[in-house]
C-alpha cells in the first residue's frame, strides 16, 4: 500500500510560482511511477506530469512543458512539482498519484491540493 499527501497549494498572481509536495508512504518499487494529476471545475481530470520513482525518466503535458518541472527526494521519500509562470487556467485541485507496476493506471491517490491562479 501507499499513502500520499500533498501540500504547497494556495492562491498566487498570474506569473507567480509554488511549488507543490507529496509526501509518499508505505512500499513502493523500483518500477513506481509517481504523477501530478488536476481537475479543474467543470472539467475531467488531466494529466500533469510524472516520473519514474527510480530513474530519470519524467513526462509533461504540452500544457505545463517548459513551465512545470517535476523532481522526487527519495530519501525524503517526496515527490515535487514546481510551478513557474502560473497562468488563471493553471487553476485547478493538483492530485499526486502512484502506480507500482507498468501501465497506464495509477492505484493511489492523494487527497488534493488547491491551486488559484488570479489575473
Amino acid at each position: 500500500q501507499v499513502q500520499l499527501v500533498e501540500s504547497g497549494g494556495g492562491l498566487v498572481q498570474a506569473g507567480g510560482s509554488l511549488r507543490l509536495s507529496c509526501a509518499v508512504s508505505g512500499r513502493t518499487f523500483s518500477s513506481t511511477f509517481m504523477g501530478w494529476f488536476r481537475q479543474a471545475p467543470g472539467k475531467e481530470r488531466e494529466f500533469v506530469s510524472s516520473i519514474s520513482w527510480s530513474g530519470p525518466t519524467a513526462y509533461y503535458a504540452d500544457s505545463v512543458k517548459g513551465r512545470f518541472t517535476i523532481s522526487r527526494d527519495n530519501t525524503k521519500n517526496t515527490m515535487y512539482l514546481q510551478m513557474d509562470s502560473l497562468k488563471p487556467e493553471d487553476t485547478a485541485v493538483y492530485y499526486c498519484a502512484a502506480k507500482l507496476l507498468p501501465g497506464p493506471k495509477y492505484d493511489y491517490w492523494g487527497q488534493g491540493t488547491q491551486v488559484t491562479v488570479s489575473s
